[in-house]
């Protein structure tokens, strides 16, 4: 994950995932396994319309916060097939990356279930605004946002990794 090494955050918070990103992932044996260590690295992806006009988000069932979609990395995947593996999944879109080898936009560290920390590493993917149909066990409520309506009720992790999309796009 060299990518971060050059990565410029978009605000604060992203500064001191970061920052925790560096000193912690590299000490951890298998930095993806949530079986490992329960600090490990997690993926999601910010889908974004085809047209660019308006971005996923799915009601988390535990949390109960719309979110992006992303989850855990599976055993022998790497972080950018997993991202659009996750997003298939929660949203049933035919989702792509928006550039080959994936685009990395944010990373956030935060608190994940049963006392883990999850290091999320976000990455920008498309998809053809028609309706989501998730996966049997995924949320049952996944909709399309315009941009203004994610941004109001994005939590401060999200709406960082949302500025970021926007300006990476050229949307500011």
């Amino acid at each position: 994950m060299q990518f971060l090494k050059v990565h410029h955050p978009v605000d604060a918070r992203e500064k001191d995932s970061l920052q925790q990103f560096l000193e912690v992932v590299p000490t951890l044996v298998d930095p993806c396994s949530e079986e490992a260590d329960i600090r490990h690295v997690t993926v999601s992806a910010i889908v974004v319309s085809d047209e660019g006009d308006a971005v996923v988000l799915h009601l988390h069932k535990r949390l109960n916060m719309w979110l992006q979609p992303g989850g855990h990395i599976d055993v022998g995947e790497d972080i950018v097939a997993a991202a659009l593996r996750e997003a298939h999944e929660e949203t049933g879109l035919p989702v792509r990356h928006e550039r080959e080898g994936g685009v990395f936009v944010h990373l956030d560290v935060h608190p994940g279930p049963r006392g883990h920390t999850h290091f999320d590493v976000r990455f920008v993917v498309r998809a053809p605004k028609v309706t989501p149909t998730p996966g049997v066990g995924e949320s049952p409520e996944v909709r399309w946002f315009s941009w203004d309506e994610a941004q109001a009720m994005a939590d401060a992790g999200l709406i960082g990794a949302l500025q970021a999309t926007r300006s990476l796009l050229g949307m500011n």
